[in-house]
């Protein structure tokens, strides 16, 4: 009995150990990324979120607020291999996922042989992904979802971790398509970039245009990303909150709401893997503020970003000026 008590504390003192460790990591890596860009803090805590999730992230904004800067710093920061695609209206879906092409070997024989496109890396940034046709955008979807790309009816495993990091232009920019609803849905959450507030600008000015420049630094591996991913998805979620998020995603169904308002202005509302984005995106805001269990102030600060691309408005919704937001906030309130 004095043996088993041995081990079982110590093994509480390794996991406080592992714990600590984790916790500690996440503070170096948030330090790393906020050295190089500056006064984006929610914005760097979500794209955080969606790492430690172990799932991808759809960043939209204006041009020039650093968006392809943060997902840069953000792999440097995790020791991850980056490639960067410039998505253009003539992108070719094998420009991204690679080709076969044919070789003749010493003896004369022909085979075909796979080239790795730039998707073969850890973190792919996807800049300006809705300027590419729809074509191109769907090429990304077995990627993102199944982690391996089929050429030829032969799967190539894509390496881990795999993230793909995008950013979108506002819609209305001309040139931009919008993104289909299955790969919407796959993006763990839409991040919304905004302008910088004055003090931050000023800083960027600063720092931006002198000779010297801030990096990043590395205090992670691949290996140690992949063991915080483990870690996120092994923490409890109370049933108080998994009741909080299913009351959140069935009230913003028109099928399912109590609420007048979103039955008559919402064309379609969030699936489950809304609620399964919710959760998972609190449980990593839950571990990068140092805790270990999501709390109702994790799920507010990740719902919109999880739902908002997960919803339409119909023309009654768009024509009255409701928002996605504050039917959101109205159901989250309840």
């Amino acid at each position: 009995m004095a043996i088993d008590a041995a081990l079982e504390n110590k093994n509480i003192a390794a996991t406080n150990q592992s714990v600590d460790s984790a916790i500690a990591s996440i503070e170096k890596l948030k330090t790393s990324v906020q050295g190089v860009i500056f006064g984006q803090e929610n914005v760097i805590d979500l794209c955080l979120c969606a790492l430690l999730g172990g799932s991808h992230a759809l960043l939209v904004g204006m041009p020039g607020l650093a968006k392809t800067l943060l997902v840069e710093t953000i792999a440097k920061s995790c020791g991850l291999g980056f490639n960067r695609v410039q998505f253009t209206p003539d992108l070719m879906p094998s420009d991204i996922l690679g080709s076969e092409v044919l070789e003749t070997d010493d003896k004369g024989g022909r085979n075909f042989r796979f080239i790795n496109g730039p998707i073969f890396t850890q973190i792919l940034m996807a800049d300006e992904i809705n300027r590419a046709s729809p074509k191109t955008q769907a090429a990304l979807l077995q990627a993102m979802q199944e982690r391996k790309v089929a050429i030829n009816g032969i799967n190539h495993d894509l390496p881990k971790p795999f993230h793909v990091l995008a950013t979108q232009n506002p819609i209305e920019h001309e040139g931009a398509y919008p993104l289909p609803e299955a790969q919407l849905d796959r993006f763990l959450l839409e991040i919304n970039v905004p302008y910088p507030d004055e003090e931050a600008e000023k800083q960027v000015l600063i720092n931006t245009t002198g000779t010297q420049s801030d990096k990043a630094f590395n205090p992670l591996d691949s290996d140690e990303l992949l063991a915080l991913q483990a870690l996120v998805r092994s923490m409890p979620t109370s049933e108080k909150i998994i009741d909080k998020v299913l009351n959140i995603v069935r009230n913003l169904r028109p099928q399912t709401t109590k609420f007048e308002k979103v039955k008559t202005s919402l064309e379609w509302g969030p699936s489950p893997r809304a609620g399964q984005a919710i959760i998972l995106a609190a449980k990593s805001h839950a571990l990068l503020r140092g805790h270990l269990a999501p709390t109702l102030e994790d799920v507010n600060f990740v719902a919109k970003s999880a739902l908002n691309h997960r919803m339409s408005l119909n023309w009654n919704g768009r024509s009255s000026g409701a928002s996605k937001s504050e039917l959101i906030d109205m159901v989250f309130d309840d």
